[in-house]
């Protein structure tokens, strides 16, 4: 017995390189062309049994536009990044050198009040972990990319440094199947890609 959980990263709401830890703004211009340019290859997925996304505002937007009416699950929120919410890394760098260093440093560590990473990506895999289990059941999820980077890490069973070397663009999608504790990555064909 399988599962199939497709998860879709939310549109952007701004630019890469001003990302902001738990950043709670709606799609920009930008994340709706992204929607409507992807959403042929997307909207099939809409077909799944469960759909669920992020609590947050893009991820629930992402969803609604692609026809998924997706559930928020708040297992599936962003790392509580504590008194950082709100600022860019660089942001938090200039604040706080030593314990942005730190915190980059060490899966334990949570110098900003907030979730280690270790404590994410273990929140990010109990969600995995007690979806219910149909012989060929398929979850669609829209999250956050930081989301996505946890789930992968969990599934895969890598060291959780390798949360910081993988890339989610905008609206792409990554497919894991199996069940709790024995999961694979499958990666499938090409869609049409988003703006950078």
């Amino acid at each position: 017995m399988a599962l199939r959980v497709t998860f879709v990263a939310a549109a952007r709401s701004t630019p890469l390189l001003a990302e902001r830890f738990e950043d709670d703004r709606l799609l920009d211009q930008a994340g709706w062309d992204e929607v409507q340019r992807v959403a042929p290859a997307l909207v099939p997925l809409a077909a799944a049994e469960l759909r669920y996304c992020s609590p947050s505002p893009r991820s629930r937007t992402t969803g609604d536009a692609l026809g998924y009416t997706p559930l928020a699950q708040l297992a599936l929120r962003d790392c509580d990044m504590g008194r950082w919410r709100g600022l860019t890394l660089g942001e938090a760098m200039a604040r706080e050198p030593e314990a942005v260093d730190g915190w980059l440093a060490d899966p334990r560590s949570a110098p900003h009040g907030g979730e280690s990473l270790l404590a994410f990506v273990a929140r990010v895999g109990g969600w995995l972990d007690t979806r219910p289990l149909e012989d060929g059941g398929r979850i669609v999820a829209v999250a956050e990319p930081s989301v996505i980077r946890a789930a992968l890490v969990y599934a895969l069973k890598a060291p959780p440094s390798t949360y910081w070397n993988i890339d989610v663009r905008p609206l792409a999608t990554t497919t894991v199947t199996g069940w709790a504790g024995r999961w694979n990555l499958r990666l499938e064909g090409a869609l049409p890609q988003a703006a950078p």
